[in-house]
């Protein structure tokens, strides 16, 4: 009796001790505010607001169960907890926020956000797929998970083969889910992962598609391909976790809410890659926004993430030219962000150009360099979801057969296959489908290894300083710089990373570096360094990175690590926005919404 009345003094003093520590440790109300977003701290008392909640990095090496802690602690309702990303959503009114912050388990409480999708042919061709296919690469076996609209399950291009089309099954359709209703994941429709907008269908064409509808297959109805229109990686599983409704539009927690469950999927569908061609406005650093904290638990758990720059490189509300209009979760230094380049149609890659849209870095408030390099993404042909929204809504971007087929006997066949968009959003599967042949190539490649090994290896010397850009329909004109914010590491280059052999460290980060104003010239001009850490994997002190990653020559300007590059004011003259503290397009309205998504539609001439 004895004994048993000791072990249960010694069970309630630690539930006390557990209970009382967070308020024996509350950090005071000035302290707790700094770990509250601005949005929220002008909310009126009473009302409920969808956050969410980011957990101290400490509490999250693995599944975390301090999100329901901190329900307990605080008499607080998280009606979701994403334990394998870092942090929990719910809906809380300005006093419980303020109790939540003052807890030092929370790292940061943000707005659960909306974002949506960031919307040439010879795309794949241009930058070497089909010769990877040629050689037996395929991305056979890679599990991708596409965390966007959906993708549609009646499409020939997720066949193993173009003679299995016209079955009821697409084996490399390997799992599905949405997060759009249930934060927890559906699987039955009408809530599933069946696309309703059309750009995931595009998205997963691009990345994995096998082409069926430009082949031979086709020939039954008398349609003779002239063109064969496939992805980048033909043998890769694709899963579909639908995150934007039927209008191209989600919220951070269900982005969230689908990482979360593609780290616990990792191992039986051997997800490898994450592709996200989605994004929306910095509003606070990488470091408490929760999008970006769930990438990086993606990437720590062996996970390649592939993200959108976005499609703001026209937006010069503040001046800036479109510099430092990069999107979450592409500002996260871990990830690949990926900006899109204009082919022109050729495969000659002296004649490819950045496009106007592309969103340029620096990063908003942290000033990461970013894109991390350039892939093409303008007018690029890919399949379409015939019962989906876009080719209803933009009938025009329907691809004719007749532009990539012969059609001797019947003329009149409609666009019923294709559908041309344009955007960050095309070009980041490109970038997730040559990860993919790598993945294949060396199953052992940790997500830095494969980033470093396509920047390393993406052409560098094919840009000139600039050109002039025009709008397809409008007319517009836009002068771009290829400089380091512009292009990054340079263009995917397939057949140089297959054929690369350098390997850094695996101890090692390749997260994108940081950059600060280092001077001003006596012409008025920015004298910017690149700064990294020790332990990155091309610092100044590493000598594999000093003229492999942005090569000698980037617009006539020296661009090694380590040294500095001048960012003359020709360039850009909204310096005093893009070096503060705020992000610069946080208050974007639907203005610039709506050019943006003209921009995708059309794209450049």
């Amino acid at each position: 009796m004895i004994l048993r009345s000791v072990l249960s003094t010694a069970i309630l003093l630690q539930l006390f001790c557990a209970a009382s520590f967070a308020q024996e440790t509350r950090r005071s109300p000035e302290e707790a505010r700094t770990h509250i977003h601005p949005s929220l701290q002008k909310i009126p008392q009473g009302q409920l607001t969808d956050v969410l909640v980011l957990y101290r990095d400490e509490q999250t090496s693995g599944p975390s169960q301090i999100g329901h802690e901190l329900e307990r602690r605080h008499n607080v309702n998280l009606h979701t907890h994403f334990e394998l990303a870092g942090s929990s959503a719910g809906q809380l009114t300005p006093s419980e926020i303020e109790e939540l912050a003052s807890d030092p388990d929370v790292a940061f409480i943000a707005p659960n956000e909306k974002v949506q999708a960031l919307e040439l042919d010879k795309g794949p061709e241009s930058v070497g797929a089909y010769a990877a296919l040629a050689s037996g690469w395929t991305g056979k076996g890679i599990g991708v998970a596409v965390i966007d609209s959906g993708v549609t399950y009646t499409n020939c291009d997720w066949m193993a083969t173009i003679s299995g089309c016209g079955g009821n099954s697409s084996p490399r359709y390997a799992a599905q889910g949405s997060f759009v209703n249930n934060l927890n994941g559906s699987w039955t429709p009408p809530d599933d992962g069946e696309d309703a907008f059309g750009h995931g269908t595009h998205v997963a064409s691009i990345l994995g598609g096998i082409g069926a509808f430009s082949s031979s297959y086709v020939e039954k109805w008398a349609i003779y391909p002239t063109y064969y229109i496939h992805g980048i990686a033909t043998g890769v599983n694709l899963i579909s976790y639908r995150v934007l409704d039927q209008n191209g539009s989600g919220t951070d927690a269900s982005v969230i809410a689908a990482i979360n469950f593609a780290i616990s999927q990792k191992n039986q569908l051997n997800i490898r890659i994450i592709n996200l061609s989605l994004g929306r406005p910095v509003t606070t650093s990488y470091k408490n926004d929760p999008l970006c904290q769930a990438v990086e638990k993606a990437w720590k758990a062996g996970i390649v993430v592939v993200v959108a720059a976005g499609n703001y490189g026209r937006d010069n509300s503040v001046n800036e030219h479109g510099y430092g209009t990069i999107t979450a979760p592409g500002n996260d230094p871990l990830v690949i962000t990926v900006g899109a380049v204009n082919t022109f149609g050729s495969t000659n890659r002296d004649e490819h150009r950045v496009t106007s849209y592309s969103s340029k870095g620096p990063t908003a408030i942290d000033h990461i360099v970013k894109p991390d390099l350039v892939a093409p993404g303008n007018n690029i042909f890919a399949a379409q979801c015939s019962e989906c929204a876009l080719p209803s809504q933009y009938p025009a971007n329907q691809v004719p057969d007749s532009d990539f087929a012969s059609l001797p006997y019947a003329p009149t066949i409609g666009s019923s296959w294709y559908l041309r968009l344009s955007g960050t959003s095309m070009a980041t599967p490109m970038v997730s489908g040559a990860a993919a042949l790598l993945l294949q190539q060396n199953s052992k490649l940790t997500p830095d290894e494969v980033k470093a090994r396509l920047m390393a290896t993406a052409t560098k010397s094919n840009f000139p300083a600039s050109y002039t850009a025009v709008d397809a329909v409008t007319g517009a004109t836009y002068v771009v710089y290829h400089d380091i914010f512009t292009i990054g590491a340079g263009e995917l280059d397939i057949t140089n990373a297959l054929a690369g052999n350098a390997t850094p460290s695996s101890s090692q980060s390749a997260a994108s570096p940081g950059v600060v104003i280092s001077g001003v010239s006596s012409k008025g001009n920015y004298t910017v360094s690149l700064v990294a850490g020790s332990n990155i994997i091309w610092g100044t002190s590493i000598i594999w990175g000093t003229n492999v990653i942005w090569g000698t020559n980037v617009s006539g300007m020296n661009v090694i690590w380590g040294t500095s590059i001048i960012w003359g004011t020709n360039t850009i003259n909204g310096s005093n926005v893009i070096w503060g503290t705020g992000g610069i397009i946080s208050s974007t309205g639907t203005e610039m919404a709506s050019e943006t998504t003209t921009a995708v539609i059309n794209g450049d001439q």
